[in-house]
């Protein structure tokens, strides 16, 4: 199968276009022809890029791009919720590879049927951004109608289903995000916007039941100050897991891969209750040059590479 693969510890410039060998689904797994995958930058530094679980050194090749969506090709045994040719959206095991390629292995468990009303490229940028809003929301916060949630970042990838979702849940919104980006959080539920660079964030807003934080850093700790007693502060910024306070490690939380939510959010998605941005999209061949263009930022949306159509 035609991939772009690592071959060395490296970042973007380390990326080639070549040919591997099509992996094969294992019991209770999916192989998936791959039609579209987000491209997420920061996948240069994880762990789990260049590690095993058990800390030793993956082998070489390894592909990048952990979310995706395609078509079923062959069903591995055991799996029976399934079947080939069927459309499909999910993301695989983080040590795995990955995406950026014609075909990829996931846990059956991991995926679930794609929107119907996204095309493949639309799909491939929800799983990751959508499970993490999804999760930190309603399973780590627990957030419930009525609540009022303040959401910083929220024009960002993550940031974008985390609004959506507060507002669909029935909570109050308040957005921190750049003065460019403050009618856009507003056509995304958002009732009240705040631009961080002009307005201190705790000058406008106290006493929220929940602060949902994708930036960390200073604004992350500036935010336990506008909880109201008793309320919850979910983090997903790079280095929470690490961090030297207590309290910000139990705030950090970790996407995971759940098919089940997958089709809860599919079902929102058809519904008309979750709107979808993709920025741009590459081919397969590009994928250095996409790359450079996630790390750029100021995006409504996730960049994708097309794999195949």
């Amino acid at each position: 199968m035609q991939a772009i693969y690592l071959n060395q510890k490296g970042g973007a410039e380390s990326l080639m276009l070549g040919n591997l060998p099509q992996p094969q689904p294992q019991a209770g797994e999916v192989l998936v022809k791959v039609h579209a995958t987000a491209v997420t930058p920061t996948e240069f530094q994880w762990y789990p890029t260049f590690s095993t679980p058990s800390g030793e050194a993956r082998p070489f090749p390894i592909v990048l791009s952990h979310e995706f969506s395609g078509m079923v090709a062959a069903l591995g045994a055991g799996v029976e919720n399934f079947k080939i040719g069927e459309a499909v959206y999910g993301l695989n095991d983080w040590f795995a590879n990955g995406a950026q390629a014609e075909y990829v292995v996931a846990p059956a468990s991991a995926l679930a049927l794609k929107p119907r009303l996204l095309n493949h490229a639309q799909s491939a940028v929800v799983p990751i951004s959508a499970l993490t809003a999804w999760q930190g929301l309603l399973e780590r916060a627990g957030l419930r109608a009525g609540q009022r949630i303040l959401i910083h970042g929220a024009a960002g990838g993550v940031g974008i289903f985390a609004v959506q979702l507060a507002r669909w849940r029935g909570a109050h919104v308040i957005a921190t995000a750049s003065a460019n980006n403050l009618n856009f959080c507003r056509l995304l539920g958002a009732d009240t916007v705040i631009d961080y660079q002009a307005t201190r964030f705790e000058d406008a807003v106290r006493g929220v039941d929940v602060v949902f934080d994708t930036v960390g850093g200073e604004t992350l700790a500036r935010s336990w100050n506008v909880l109201k007693p008793g309320g919850k502060l979910v983090t997903v910024a790079d280095g929470g897991a690490h961090a030297d306070e207590q309290r910000v490690r139990d705030a950090f939380m970790l996407v995971r891969a759940d098919g089940c939510q997958l089709k809860q959010i599919a079902f929102l998605i058809d519904a008309g209750d979750l709107r979808v941005f993709v920025e741009k999209e590459f081919p397969l061949s590009q994928a250095r040059e996409a790359c450079a263009r996630a790390r750029q930022g100021k995006m409504r949306g996730k960049i994708v590479l097309s794999v195949s159509k």
